[in-house]
């Protein structure tokens, strides 16, 4: 009995410092004065910093996005011709996006299946731009792949 009840006080004490006292004070600290950056800036309506300019649109294409999860996700131009599918190889990207759109359509009460603008801009970068929503997303930092799925659609 009494071994056990020394393994007991032991646990207790164990668990008391498996975090300090100070890192957890630190912790909340960091977290409060954040809070207290975030609320100065928007409230004093400090300008953006650290946002990068957009570069221009040099070529576009507008495309439509079909599909379910089961079956995949069509790539459409606006001829109405299939130019990809997320079936194809290493094609799975374009299913992400797809979710995405469907997604932010859904939130914002959108219905229709309007037409995406896909975009290359004078950097190099691919984008993909919603004008329903006025959701975008820039392809950088997805992997040369994924970023391909719809970049080699402007070529």
């Amino acid at each position: 009995m009494n071994n056990s009840s020394s393994l007991a006080n032991q646990m207790k004490h164990r668990d008391r410092e498996m975090v300090p006292l100070f890192l957890v004070r630190a912790m909340f600290g960091l977290m409060f004065a954040s809070v207290a950056l975030v609320t100065f800036a928007k409230v004093t309506d400090q300008p953006l910093t650290g946002v990068r300019d957009t570069s221009p649109v040099i070529k576009e294409v507008a495309i439509t996005l079909e599909g379910n999860r089961s079956d995949g996700v069509n790539i459409i131009d606006p001829t109405g011709t299939i130019i990809a599918h997320s079936s194809d190889d290493k094609a799975g990207f374009i299913d992400v996006i797809w979710n995405s759109v469907t997604r932010e359509r859904i939130v914002q009460d959108i219905i229709s299946n309007d037409p995406l603008r896909l975009v290359r801009r004078e950097n190099g970068h691919t984008a993909i731009i919603d004008p329903a929503t006025g959701w975008s997303i820039e392809l950088i930092g997805y992997g040369q792949d994924n970023v391909a799925a719809f970049a080699s659609l402007l070529d």
